[in-house]
């Protein structure tokens, strides 16, 4: 059993060094700014009507949709670095969540303005416009938020202490090897439902979905190396924030923004909190 883990490990390592390389990231920027140019163009002749792409019209009708397109590919990438970084650190975890929620509601702003067609006509416009202000400014205030978590978080030293922290990490490695594989398949999903029907399906929540059941079974392990009560609030809290997340992708405008922007808040009052609470307890109170 340990040696089928310690190839499951390194499977995930070597991943790891794969995707995080200067390489692939260079080919990775590449590979979006062209897409970024193939797309553009693309819309270009559509609008235009200099040709017909048949069921795929419907995405390259709007001039700007290159624009979310881009932030689509993006968000992807994102989505590949949160699963990297879960072993390093829960908390650190729920600060990349935060950040994937403020790039996709930055990303919504920008389909909402790929939607657009005049500019010149108020009321035909004044819904999508204030969409992309709340859209914005909820980008912003998460944006804010999370970094007054991240400065709370680096004032303690708040990596686990436990006696068999080694073994944990394996374990994550073990859940974000799942969560790895996950991704790769709500991808081809996503993109052989493209193919056959032209609607791309952006399916985040999904990947939230799993998530969720990731986070919850490490809050479960967590108990085998620490009963803390500090800690596991603080663990059971992050997957209720992830909940929260994962909600605030699914329902309608203006209250996905208001839930997201509330459950920021929430996690930088838990940073607050756990930071002063810990400033009190012992050494021996810690590692436990």
């Amino acid at each position: 059993m340990n040696a089928l883990l310690k190839k499951t490990i390194y499977l995930f390592d070597q991943q790891v060094l794969f995707w995080e390389s200067p390489k692939i990231i260079s080919r990775l920027s590449s590979f979006l700014v062209l897409s970024f140019i193939i797309c553009g163009i693309f819309s270009f002749i559509v609008y235009n009507g200099l040709v017909d792409l048949g069921s795929f019209n419907a995405l390259f009708k709007h001039p700007f949709f290159a624009i979310e397109v881009a932030f689509t590919i993006l968000l992807i990438m994102e989505l590949l670095s949160l699963i990297f970084v879960l072993p390093k650190s829960v908390a650190r975890s729920m600060n990349k969540q935060f950040e994937l929620l403020s790039l996709i509601f930055i990303r919504n702003a920008f389909k909402e303005f790929s939607h657009l067609d005049s500019f010149y006509l108020w009321e035909s416009s004044k819904e999508t416009i204030f969409q992309m202000l709340v859209y914005s400014f909820g980008a912003l205030l998460i944006f804010v938020v999370m970094g007054f978590t991240q400065n709370l978080n680096r004032q303690i030293r708040i990596s686990e202490t436990y006696v068999n922290q080694i073994q944990f990490v394996r374990i994550k490695k073990l859940l974000a090897l799942f969560l790895l594989i996950s991704f790769f398949a709500i991808g081809v999903r996503d993109v052989y439902q493209l193919f056959n029907t032209g609607v791309y399906l952006h399916s985040f929540d999904t990947f939230y979905t799993v998530l969720i059941f990731s986070d919850i079974t490490i809050v479960l392990v967590a108990l085998r190396y620490t009963i803390n009560y500090y800690r596991v609030f603080r663990y059971s809290a992050f997957v209720l924030a992830t909940i929260l997340i994962r909600i605030s992708l699914t329902i309608e405008t203006y209250y996905d923004v208001l839930l997201g922007v509330l459950t920021s808040f929430f996690v930088l009052t838990l940073a607050i909190a756990y930071n002063f609470f810990q400033k009190g307890l012992s050494q021996k109170e810690l590692r436990t």
